[in-house]
C-alpha cells in the first residue's frame, strides 16, 4: 500500500485525460500472466478498454479457476475483455453511438487461434463452456481478434510488476499529462 501512495504523491502530473475531439472507436487489450500466484498458481487477467484515445475501463484480477496452461490464462483474459466490450458497446447503443465488430487486441496467437477455430482440440477440451462465449461473439461478428505484439500489449501493465523502463512506457500510452 505504501508503494501506491509513493507513487501518486510522486507523479501528481499523471492522470485521465478525455479530450473533446477524439474520435469514438472502441477497442479492447486483454493479456494474463500465468500461474502468476506462488501460492495458488491462479492467473492474473488484465483487461484495458479505449474509447478514441481515452481510457474509460480497465481490470485487474485474480482468475477464478487454475489455468492448466498459458493459452487457457490468455483466453480466458479475453473473455472478460470481450464482456466488458459488449457491455459498453449497449450502454454506448443507448446513446446512438453504432459499433460494427469491435477490435479486442490478445498478444498470444493460440487462444486467438482456439477462439477462431471450433473444433474441439485434445489440448483445450477442458476449458470450461462459459469462456467459450469470446468463439460465439468472434462468430458472430461483435468482436474482431487481433494479435498485438506482447512489447505493446497495454494490459500487461495489470497482470505483473513490470521494470521500469517497460512500465513509465506503457503508463505514458494513454495517460497524458493533465
Amino acid at each position: 500500500m505504501k508503494r501506491i501512495f509513493r507513487y501518486l504523491k510522486f507523479t501528481p502530473e499523471l492522470g485521465l485525460w478525455y479530450s473533446s475531439g477524439s474520435s469514438l472507436s472502441l477497442r479492447g487489450f486483454s493479456d494474463a500472466d500465468h500461474a502468476g500466484c506462488r501460492i495458488d498458481r491462479k492467473s492474473t487477467s488484465g483487461t484495458y478498454q479505449l474509447l478514441g484515445t481515452s481510457l474509460v475501463s480497465w481490470s485487474s484480477r485474480k482468475q477464478a479457476i487454475v489455468s492448466l496452461s498459458t493459452t487457457e490464462a490468455e483466453y480466458i483474459a479475453a473473455a472478460s475483455c470481450c464482456s466488458q466490450l459488449l457491455w459498453m458497446k449497449a450502454t454506448l447503443n443507448d446513446f446512438g453511438l453504432r459499433f460494427e465488430k469491435i477490435p479486442l487486441l490478445v498478444d498470444s496467437t493460440s487462444a486467438i487461434s482456439v477462439a477462431k477455430n471450433p473444433v474441439l482440440h485434445s489440448r483445450t477440451k477442458h476449458i470450461d463452456v462459459r469462456f467459450h462465449f469470446l468463439r460465439d461473439h468472434y462468430e458472430k461478428e461483435d468482436i474482431d481478434l487481433v494479435h498485438i505484439a506482447s512489447e505493446n500489449q497495454l494490459a500487461d501493465i495489470f497482470t505483473k510488476p513490470l521494470e521500469f523502463g517497460t512500465f513509465v512506457r506503457l503508463r505514458g500510452y494513454r495517460l497524458e499529462m493533465c
